[in-house]
């Protein structure tokens, strides 16, 4: 086994790539409009030119950079992949116990950036109204095969990143316990960190209860949960086309968007757009340089392609595969106290009984506003979720 101490690591992109960026970004081929207006259709023409145009006269990536590079990041070798990770830890921390060790998991289209609000709300809680002593040591990698980390194909794939983390947590940086938090894949492989190392997790909190489960259904489905399960089939119907492309033919998409910014662009914020709480109107709850920064993690690395295997690895796990993670949940998913955040423009909205068929549910919040990128949209509510679900269970470190 693989395993090395962790290095510090800088992002720092080389000058022909932001050269080559610029130059094909000059000579971007938008589309006519020939389509419905607005974002009917995907993309909207509009906002699309409008990016466009911020990021070739106004967004400066080294400025982005810098910022970036304020957090304390770090590689390792872990378990066959090179795992870039931010760890920052706790700030002011008061009690006699030392802070807990919290790890956050980002999915897809969003990278590790999706966090960047939340980290000094969570180590440095007394700074944002919250108390002291809820402090955490934040770890937050990138996928696998997303942004700065990298795995060979395939080392282990989406089942076995719960193992990598597992690792990083224990071996690398040493912690014996800790808590975890994930939405999207980051909901799956915390669920999967809960029921394969279940004694060296206190804890939980998620953003959603993994879509997987809503597969195949029991037959003992209340009315509550049919209308959740026929609600995922809707949508894989209305919006899911984008999941069957890039489980399906994730490289000829990955080859498309690997050679075409704005073509990558375009293919993230429309799922930006679709998901999150912004009433139609993306400016209103991202600007344009969160918007490019998290494309620009791809574009720099080359990384789109990675972000389409989850989707693959689901699509083309057969049933050995499947009786193995049903065998997991049974040994070890309910030991694991679990908290959910629900937010009300997320893509799915189960109810709680559909939780707590898979889950130890010890806390299930409700908010009144937000979508799928929480951490991004409403980052003092989810902070203080997180910090409240686990306050309980510090004990248990």
């Amino acid at each position: 086994m693989e395993i090395t101490h962790a290095k510090p690591f800088e992002i720092r992109v080389d000058d022909w790539v932001l050269a080559d960026l610029d130059a094909r970004l000059a000579s971007t081929r938008l589309p006519p409009e020939q389509g419905p207006p607005g974002w009917d259709a995907g993309s909207s023409p509009a906002y699309l030119q409008g990016l466009l145009d911020h990021w070739l006269y106004h967004y400066d990536w080294r400025a982005e950079e810098a910022a970036l590079n304020r957090f304390k990041q770090f590689r390792a070798t872990v378990r066959g992949a090179e795992i870039h990770f931010i760890h920052e830890r706790a700030r002011n921390h008061a009690g006699g116990k030392p802070p807990l060790p919290l790890i956050l998991t980002h999915g897809f289209p969003d990278s590790f950036t999706r966090f960047l609000k939340i980290i000094p709300m969570l180590t440095d809680p007394a700074a944002y109204g919250g108390q002291a002593n809820d402090a955490f040591d934040v770890v937050v990698p990138s996928l696998p095969w997303c942004a700065f980390s990298h795995e060979h194909r395939h080392a282990s794939g989406l089942f076995g990143v719960n193992d990598i983390w597992h690792a990083l947590m224990t071996e690398v940086l040493g912690y014996e316990r800790f808590g975890a938090h994930g939405g999207d894949w980051g909901s799956t492989i915390t669920e999967h960190i809960a029921r394969s190392h279940a004694n060296s997790v206190v804890g939980i909190h998620l953003t959603d209860v993994p879509f997987w489960h809503s597969l195949k259904t029991p037959d003992d489905l209340r009315s509550v949960e049919r209308e959740y399960v026929d609600s995922v089939q809707q949508f894989q119907m209305k919006e899911g086309a984008y999941a069957m492309v890039q489980g399906q033919k994730p490289q000829t998409l990955s080859d498309a968007l690997n050679d075409s910014p704005i073509g990558l662009a375009a293919w993230l914020t429309e799922k930006f757009q679709r998901w999150s709480d912004c009433d139609g109107d993306l400016d209103a709850v991202f600007t344009k340089n969160e918007m490019l920064t998290n494309a620009m993690v791809y574009w720099v690395t080359g990384s789109i392609g990675g972000a389409f295997l989850p989707y693959y690895d689901v699509l083309r796990a057969g049933p050995p595969r499947w009786i193995a993670e049903a065998v997991k949940q049974k040994i070890g998913s309910d030991q694991v106290p679990a908290g959910f955040a629900m937010f009300p423009k997320d893509l799915s909205h189960p109810p709680r009984e559909w939780a707590e068929r898979f889950f130890n549910v010890q806390r299930w919040t409700e908010f009144e506003k937000g979508g799928h990128f929480a951490a991004m949209e409403q980052p003092e509510a989810l902070a203080a979720d997180i910090r409240e679900f686990f306050r309980p269970l510090r004990s248990a470190q």
